[in-house]
């Protein structure tokens, strides 16, 4: 989806936006994010381990990694031409109802629900985010995404 200015991305408010392609969660992944957070539980990166002593039966991502992909599973779906800026501005609610076992694939659902005047030509936008694990019922990650975006 492309607009062209951030007057035209307003008028989704309410909207669903593209949902985006899969992408495979891999080990080196894992042990990337693992690495990159100083968080190396045994459940993250013990391969060994996980395969034998897990619930799960093998590795799985840490819950802050789905989330952390967020900005780039939207940015995926739409672009506004005449942005010269956009920052992560935090988040709301955010839940890990299941857990993402190494060589999950996941995908996003997203929907624009709030967009909000900020200075410096800029807008606060809120999206509503559930990130799936393709062949599961309950999602990732389910949260509300909070972007800045400056033209």
């Amino acid at each position: 989806m492309v607009f062209d200015t951030i007057t035209d991305f307003k008028k989704v408010v309410g909207n669903g936006i593209p949902i985006g392609n899969w992408y495979t969660v891999t080990q080196e992944m894992i042990t990337d994010f693992a690495n990159a957070t100083l968080d190396k539980q045994w459940i993250h990166v013990d391969e060994a381990r996980a395969a034998k002593d897990s619930p799960f039966n093998s590795t799985i991502a840490h819950g802050f990694m789905s989330v952390s992909m967020i900005s780039k599973l939207l940015e995926d779906v739409f672009t506004i031409k005449s942005l010269k800026m956009g920052l992560n501005y935090g988040l709301n609610n955010v839940r890990f109802p299941n857990p993402v076992p190494v060589n999950s694939e996941l995908r996003m659902i997203s929907k624009v629900i709030a967009v909000e005047a900020l200075a410096n030509n800029g807008i606060k936008a809120t999206f509503s985010c559930t990130i799936e694990i393709k062949g599961q019922e309950k999602p990732a990650c389910v949260a509300e995404f909070l972007a800045a975006f400056y033209e």
